[in-house]
């Protein structure tokens, strides 16, 4: 026989179960976004191996990035809905001209970029005076936008020569198309970085800024005016994404000096960009 007890009793609750622990899966990018990190993933890889890329691999490079622009502006029936055979300038299915889509794919870019501050960028080349640093920087960029006009211009010579894949044209311009534009921003960033001109703001708006910069191929405002892309800023974006698409398109010639054409006007583009940026960057504040 047990003992009575002699304590009070313990309010001790029921045993539960013991629930599994759940992890909210992260949110998936949307294609846009993928395409997006995809584009800026590409630039940080060509930044670093730039003048060492080969003519195969940046055509391996525009060509995949064709495809995530196929993926970021698939319709509903798929990735061939991006396609088109028309003309470049011509409207895609959705009513939207490529200039708007090229542009939405850039904003989505430029946040990802990887933009070096002063100190990273005095790191790199230790013992180099600003403008020393300044003039490496635009010829980097120079070699990697006309290397890739290049390849992209090879790709699309090719595709005359085997009619069947002249649907892919247009893809590969709109790649070449944001690359490069892509690798502009991220030499303006950078310049101003170096010159210490940073944005206001956090890594967003900085974004904005560069970009609303790229589109108007001036310098950051004082107060950083650009760095809200309004109604007008994405305007002159659509603007800027139309033009530079059209001056790709001679690389669409059916004759492979399209290719060397293209790479000349980029590099001459990108040159006269960063002589504008420079000017200001170095010219009186305010």
């Amino acid at each position: 026989m047990s003992e009575p007890r002699t304590s009070a009793p313990r309010d001790v609750p029921p045993p539960r179960p013991v629930a599994s622990p759940t992890t909210t899966p992260p949110a998936e990018e949307s294609p846009l976004a993928r395409a997006g990190r995809a584009v800026a993933d590409a630039v940080a890889g060509l930044s670093g191996a730039a003048g060492r890329s080969t003519a195969g691999g940046l055509r391996d490079v525009v060509g995949t990035l064709a495809g995530a622009v196929a993926g970021a502006f698939a319709g509903p029936s798929g990735p061939d809905t991006a396609r088109t055979d028309g003309p470049a300038d011509a409207p895609p299915a959705g009513g939207r001209g490529p200039g708007a889509l090229l542009g939405d794919l850039l904003s989505a870019t430029v946040p990802r970029l990887p933009v070096r501050d002063r100190e990273r960028l005095r790191a790199a080349h230790p013992g180099a005076a600003d403008d020393e640093i300044a003039e490496a920087l635009v010829q980097r960029a120079a070699r990697l936008t006309s290397g890739v006009g290049a390849a992209a211009g090879g790709l699309s010579a090719a595709h005359w020569f085997a009619p069947p894949s002249l649907l892919a044209v247009p893809l590969e311009l709109g790649a070449e198309t944001v690359l490069v534009a892509a690798v502009e921003i991220m030499l303006i960033a950078e310049l101003h970085e170096l010159h210490g001109r940073r944005p206001p703001g956090d890594a967003a708006r900085r974004a904005e800024a560069y970009l609303a910069a790229w589109s108007e191929q001036r310098a950051v405002g004082e107060q950083g005016l650009g760095s809200l892309l309004g109604a007008a800023g994405m305007r002159a974006l659509r603007r800027r994404m139309t033009r530079r698409l059209a001056g790709a398109v001679p690389t669409a010639a059916p004759f492979l000096v399209g290719a060397a054409l293209s790479g000349r006007v980029n590099r001459r583009a990108t040159e006269s960009l960063a002589r504008r940026v420079l000017a200001d960057l170095r010219g009186p504040r305010g």
